[in-house]
């Protein structure tokens, strides 16, 4: 693979270099020995330099190590074919044009996959992270439970939520910073799960209860969990890096009018941040070209987007939401992670924290990444009320329960549909 990339690479730099000169006789013979001397010189520079046996190199500072002199290597040799002639080119200036661009493109091309691989990998290990633990409570309070709760926690399988007792004097009570819930019935249990926004399973230490390992939750309450498999999300992870790649390159022109019409229209920043949360309810800035005045929130309190008539809208924000342009700076986002092209739309802790009061299963949604599009807000519209937000809640764990790539494939384009046909949301 190595050695059709790094030959990828060359015809690539002999092309830029055919691009940028006036026509050169010969060319398709020049083009086939260029090429048959990176094909040579690439396995070459790959051998000697034992890359291949670097079984980790993906992930490896070694590795890269010995795939640079591998390129150096071969560019040494590539500048050898055109000093001794067996290429010749025009002038000296087209020589070092192919040279470079060799250099540049071989590099490109052998580096590229094995930093989305590295990135694909990490995103593995992130998931499992996440998502490989089970929600639990630990019977008892006693030091029998506090130590099978540790146990537990640092097996890495199980999140400790509390402790369970049926003893109304302990209610409340902390211990370790795990705090002690009261139940008794399956009723007491059934309210627990929704307090909880669910949990897994109940731990009981060795001899209670007649049971040396877990037992199910009550089970009236949903557990909602994710879908998609790790390959799925190593997949959608790949498709976020290129896709949000290519789309800031191909929108750069876009952006950046876009950036400089906020900004000559009253002075301020193009951009606004906002802390929202994501994958693991972890805080991360959204991006967004600023559509509102700077002093949009000057009362201190979070207001909710009111539509087009919004009196806190400036003129260039107002034709920006339209056409859904202040949304393009999240393409960062995605490449940096924070966000995925699908997803739930991320919301502020301070909205959050109304929504979990109401409907506590908002947390399974951190066990993803949340979106620039959602199927909620395909079919739910805008939020400006609580009552909204939780509808939307109920659309984004129906997506949690079902998405796949196919879905989100779908996802995809109807929004591409709707914003072309002009539709607002």
């Amino acid at each position: 693979m190595d050695t059709v990339l790094s030959m990828l690479g060359s015809v690539a730099s002999i092309l830029t270099m055919r691009g940028v000169s006036a026509a050169i006789p010969g060319f398709i013979h020049l083009l086939l020995v260029w090429v048959a001397a990176a094909v040579v010189l690439s396995v070459a520079g790959l051998l000697l330099t034992r890359s291949g046996d670097v079984v980790s190199r993906y992930a490896s500072l070694r590795g890269y190590s010995r795939l640079v002199n591998a390129i150096l290597f071969k560019e040494a040799g590539m500048a050898l074919v055109l000093v001794f002639g067996l290429v010749r080119l025009p002038s000296l200036a087209l020589a070092l044009v192919a040279i470079l661009a060799d250099i540049i493109f071989t590099a490109a091309a052998l580096f590229s996959p094995r930093v989305l691989v590295r990135s694909v990998r990490r995103e593995e290990r992130e998931i499992k992270a996440a998502t490989g633990r089970r929600n639990a409570l630990v019977a008892g309070t006693d030091d029998a439970s506090v130590a099978l709760a540790d146990e537990a926690e640092a097996s890495g399988l199980y999140n400790i939520l509390g402790y369970l007792t049926e003893d109304p004097a302990q209610t409340g009570m902390v211990i370790g910073e795990r705090i002690v819930y009261h139940a008794v019935t399956n009723e007491d249990l059934d309210a627990l799960q929704w307090r909880l926004g669910g949990f897994d399973c109940i731990l009981f230490p060795k001899g209670r209860g007649g049971k040396d390992t877990d037992t199910a939750g009550s089970g009236q309450t949903p557990v909602d969990n994710d879908a998609m498999s790790l390959a799925g999300h190593a997949v959608k992870r790949a498709i976020d890096i290129a896709g949000s790649g290519v789309l800031m390159l191909v929108f750069s022109p876009l952006a950046a009018l876009s950036a400089l019409a906020v900004r000559l229209e009253d002075g301020g920043p193009a951009l606004y941040r906002q802390e929202r949360l994501g994958r693991g309810g972890k805080p991360f800035h959204i991006l967004k070209f600023r559509s509102m005045r700077i002093d949009a929130e000057a009362a201190g309190t979070p207001a909710l987007y009111a539509g087009d008539d919004d009196p806190r809208l400036t003129k260039v924000g107002k034709f920006l939401r339209q056409h859904h342009l202040d949304e393009l700076p999240q393409l960062w986002n995605v490449f940096r992670g924070d966000m995925s092209f699908i997803g739930y739309r991320p919301e502020r802790r301070y909205y959050i924290d109304q929504i979990m009061a109401v409907n506590p299963r908002y947390q399974y949604l951190f066990q993803i990444r949340p979106g620039v599009t959602s199927y909620a807000t395909l079919y739910n519209g805008y939020t400006d009320t609580l009552d909204k937000m939780l509808t939307r809640l109920e659309l984004d764990l129906y997506y949690l329960r079902n998405h796949s790539l196919w879905f989100d494939a779908r996802l995809l384009a109807l929004t591409f549909l709707r914003i072309v046909g002009g539709k607002k949301f």
